[in-house]
């Protein structure tokens, strides 16, 4: 069972990320913290990483290291330790894109059990919006992203080896499933001739 604790890191992530929008759109970037946490706990993740989850993009995107020392403050090392592993940097501005995701992987190797998988889930709930866009906007979708299609591609395909090298769960499959989606339906697109219209899916 979820416990108020659960309730005030929602209530938390919504104050922190209250004017943040999913990349390129009007959404709300709640959604996709609700999303990640629902991923969590379908897959048997535990309060703590549910709360992780609620709060995993709340480091790098709203406060750096302050943020960080509140969250162990409200929820404890567990959840702070979680949210520190998901965090690819807390400083402002960011470092060069490669090489920061690069360093993301490795330290993804070598995680916890508990932030692999809240990060799991993350990059799941990522990439099923991902396919969905490519699907509605072919490859205009690639201009969000700082590492564009290739570096896109080359990020998730290497988060799923590195993820599978020690973990074989429903989660991670999942993933793998998805990313290799994206793969391929990147590649019908970049193949097929200039404005042809793709039915939403």
């Amino acid at each position: 069972m979820l416990t108020e604790r659960f309730e005030q890191a929602l209530v938390l992530a919504h104050r922190l990320h209250l004017a943040q929008r999913r990349k390129a759109t009007d959404t709300p970037y709640v959604s996709h913290l609700l999303a990640v946490a629902a991923i969590v706990l379908e897959h048997g993740g535990t309060e703590d990483e549910a709360i992780a989850a609620l709060l995993h993009d709340a480091v790098e995107d709203q406060g750096g290291p302050p943020t960080l020392a509140r969250i162990r403050a409200e929820f404890g090392d567990e959840v702070a330790a979680i949210v520190a592993a998901c965090t690819d940097t807390d400083t402002v501005p960011k470092p060069p894109w490669k090489p920061r995701k690069e360093a993301y992987i490795a330290h993804l190797a070598t995680a916890s059990p508990a932030a692999r998988r809240v990060s799991a889930a993350d990059k799941l709930h990522n990439a099923r919006a991902i396919v969905s866009d490519l699907r509605r906007h072919g490859d205009l979708v690639w201009a969000r992203f700082a590492g564009h299609r290739e570096g896109t591609l080359w990020y998730y395909e290497t988060l799923v080896e590195t993820l599978r090298a020690t973990d074989h769960s429903p989660l991670v499959e999942e993933l793998a499933r998805t990313v290799v989606m994206m793969r391929e339906l990147a590649d019908e697109i970049a193949a097929s001739p200039p404005g042809t219209v793709r039915p939403d899916s």
